[in-house]
């Protein structure tokens, strides 16, 4: 693309001279230097596209200034000169990080062909770097959507975690977040930039899911035409997350225990192992070790999971996380809608937060997604939620003691005037009919904090 800026290096003169003339004349914008100093010095005042360096220099090596302006731009395409006399150490320069090189004389065609593609590479580069910062932005704790108390003690122990290199075990119901904690733990690992590979084991038959893993040879079955790399060679210096891991069937367990103590497997069909190198975390809703007991599950395959387990609470154990979910979810879901929605009614909020949500967070966002798509008007009204079981109903199949349903009750207005008055206790308390010091009472009592309403949208 033409504007791009290009740095040359060689102690030639008239080389450098008719390197400007054709660089400058397809658009480029170069910058000469006449020896490795004088280049370094350059290239810690300016942001380069691309070099091209000469492989014998004046002064510092060409592979020397190579490996420096590596460091000192670790994305920067270099082309290295050379003669023929010093093709090999030309290679050496490209596996020390050069993306490319060119014998003198060179044709001016090559030459300018060469560039674009270096120039390609580099733009494809920052674009995937982007997509990187995105994600760990995306998946950093801070900007997962929950306020309460329990939920910000497994944050916590994501941050502490995903330094380590130790393998995790998500405990917790479906649709609590377990593979969003997950990429969270990964984002913010040292294998960030490696991939995050995810697999249901529970979702896949056992004989298509050994393939899956382990893949195969040429030839390891008939059909198998082409060989197949497996999950775990596509997760290699990155993370794989096996949610459901309790539904391994025995054999697959045999297998998958080799993998983690070995760091190698076969795969279908092969003679010889294969190295791997990834992270696991591992994803269940049911109690392992109770697994372990019924024989459904390998104790020594149970303590190579195990190793640092973390449980996520489900919905109905946080409900202060409620308010902001619902948000998050309605604002998400009306973009993609292209629909004008305020918010909820305070009826509306009173059911879902009275609601028992079983099917958790994931459940949430469909009540949600699906209120957003029927909403003919800018308010998500009661009529609109379609709960798999509303309060009444449940509370007819299970009757509470008195004072629990008090409390209940006493909880979920609480939440109702908050979220109505953004979490301003003055006038919360003015609605309410209480006096300031008697409402943080009820707020203390009911363990709700009012900042937790204040960013939600007005």
């Amino acid at each position: 693309m033409p504007g791009e800026k290009i740095l040359v290096v060689d102690d030639d003169q008239g080389l450098l001279t008719l390197m400007k003339v054709r660089l400058q004349g397809a658009g480029y914008e170069t910058t000469m230097a006449e020896e490795g100093e004088k280049a370094l010095a350059l290239a810690q005042e300016e942001v380069y596209d691309l070099a091209i360096i000469d492989l014998k220099l004046n002064g510092i090596d060409g592979i020397i200034l190579l490996e420096k302006l590596l460091r000192l731009h670790p994305y920067l395409p270099v082309i290295i000169l050379t003669a023929h006399g010093t093709i090999a150490s030309a290679v050496e320069a490209t596996k020390k990080g050069a993306y490319d090189y060119l014998t003198k004389p060179f044709d001016p065609k090559d030459l300018l062909h060469r560039i674009e593609k270096a120039l390609e590479v580099r733009r494809l580069r920052g674009e995937v770097e982007q997509l990187r910062t995105l994600v760990r932005e995306r998946y950093h704790p801070d900007n997962i959507v929950a306020s309460s108390e329990k939920m910000q003690q497994v944050l916590g122990q994501v941050a502490q975690i995903a330094v380590t290199d130790s393998t995790v075990c998500l405990y917790g119901e479906s649709g609590t977040g377990k593979e969003l904690i997950a990429k969270s733990i990964h984002a913010l690992s040292h294998r960030a930039r490696g991939p995050f590979v995810a697999i249901n084991c529970g979702a896949i038959p056992e004989s298509l899911l050994e393939n899956e893993l382990f893949g195969h040879v040429k030839g390891a079955y008939t059909g198998a035409d082409q060989p197949q790399r497996g999950l775990l060679r596509q997760a290699d210096d990155g993370t794989l997350f096996l949610d459901e891991i309790s539904e391994l069937s025995p054999a697959l367990q045999v297998k998958f225990l080799r993998v983690l103590q070995e760091r190698e497997f076969y795969p279908l069909g092969a003679g010889q192992p294969t190295k791997v190198d990834f992270r696991l975390i591992a994803a269940t809703n049911q109690d392992l070790w109770d697994a372990v007991c019924k024989g459904k599950f390998r104790e020594d395959l149970y303590y190579r999971v195990h190793v640092i387990p973390v449980f996520i609470p489900p919905l109905r154990e946080r409900p202060e996380d409620i308010p902001s979910l619902a948000h998050y979810f309605l604002q998400r879901f009306s973009q993609a809608t292209h629909k004008q929605i305020e918010g909820f009614s305070p009826e509306a909020m009173q059911q879902l937060m009275l609601y028992n949500w079983p099917g958790n967070v994931r459940e949430l966002a469909n009540v949600v997604e699906r209120a957003v798509v029927l909403a003919t008007q800018g308010l998500i009204t009661p009529d609109l939620l379609l709960l798999g079981r509303q309060p009444s109903q449940s509370a007819k199949a299970e009757l509470l003691l008195f004072k629990d349903a008090r409390a209940a009750f006493e909880r979920a207005y609480l939440v109702q005037v908050l979220t109505a008055t953004r979490g301003n206790v003055s006038r919360a308390a003015e609605l309410a009919g209480r006096h300031r010091a008697e409402f943080y009472k009820m707020l203390r009592r009911c363990g709700l904090d009012p900042g937790t309403f204040k960013g939600l949208p007005e």
